[in-house]
C-alpha cells in the first residue's frame, strides 16, 4: 500500500521559522527588556488551517546574558507542531 505524503507536513516548520525571523528582529534593547516573556495567539497557515502560534524570550544559560528566542507553530487537531530557536548574545561593548 503507498502512502501519500502529507502535502502540508513542511508547512509548519516553515512557518516557525519565518516566526523566529521576525521575533529575532528586534532591536537589543527590546529583546532584553521583555525577557523573561512569552505568548501565543492563533493564526493561519498558508494551507488555511488554523495553528496556534507561541513566542518565548527567555534567559539562556550560556552565554551570560544570552536570550534563548523560541518559537513554536502547532495544529492543535493534527496534533502536530514544529518549533524553531535561536541564540541572541548582547552586543559587544567595543
Amino acid at each position: 500500500m503507498a502512502v501519500t505524503p502529507d502535502p502540508h507536513a513542511d508547512e509548519l516548520s516553515l512557518m516557525a521559522i519565518e516566526e523566529l525571523d521576525a521575533a529575532c528582529a528586534l532591536p537589543w534593547p527590546d529583546i532584553k527588556a521583555i525577557t523573561p516573556w512569552g505568548d501565543s495567539f492563533t493564526g493561519f497557515a498558508p494551507s488555511g488551517r488554523e495553528v496556534e502560534i507561541e513566542r518565548r524570550y527567555l534567559w539562556a544559560h550560556a552565554p551570560e546574558g544570552a536570550v534563548s528566542v523560541e518559537v513554536e507553530v502547532r495544529d492543535l487537531l493534527a496534533r502536530t507542531g514544529a518549533e524553531a530557536t535561536a541564540l541572541i548574545t548582547p552586543p559587544s561593548a567595543a
